[in-house]
């Protein structure tokens, strides 16, 4: 009679890989889902500074529109978006073009996120004062 197969409990799962819910597959995401923001934000750009040619006051009319504390909310989002996205896309050329990166690649992501925060500590404090009339 042939053997049962393992229970799911006894089934050995890998260790993490690049990509299997660690470290690696979370910067893979946040980097997808960054750069589509990136997109979709510099579509909306060209559209919008496109009106200056067409007509000047609405131009005026969209920019206008634009300061509210709620695009400044999320100018934030862009600027931490750009920030993560331009620091793990350097993590990505070490992991995929520098032989030792693959092995290194976890504690490149904690110096990515400590950039990441270092920077927006920077930025944040001045921007949202400016955001919220703290000047």
């Amino acid at each position: 009679m042939p053997a049962a197969p393992p229970a799911p409990a006894a089934r050995k799962v890998p260790a993490g890989t690049l990509y299997r819910g660690r470290e690696g597959m979370w910067s893979w995401v946040a980097h997808r889902v960054t750069g589509v923001a990136i997109f979709f934000f510099l579509l909306v750009h060209v559209l919008d500074t496109s009106l200056v040619r067409i007509s000047p006051e609405a131009y005026n009319d969209v920019i206008a529109t634009y300061k509210n504390p709620i695009m400044g909310l999320g100018e934030a989002g862009l600027v931490a978006a750009i920030v993560f996205h331009a620091y793990n896309g350097i993590r990505i050329i070490l992991v995929d073009f520098w032989a030792k990166g693959p092995k290194y690649q976890r504690v490149m992501l904690w110096v990515v996120i400590g950039l990441f925060v270092v920077t927006m500590a920077g930025f944040l404090p001045r921007h949202l004062m400016h955001v919220f009339g703290g000047e």
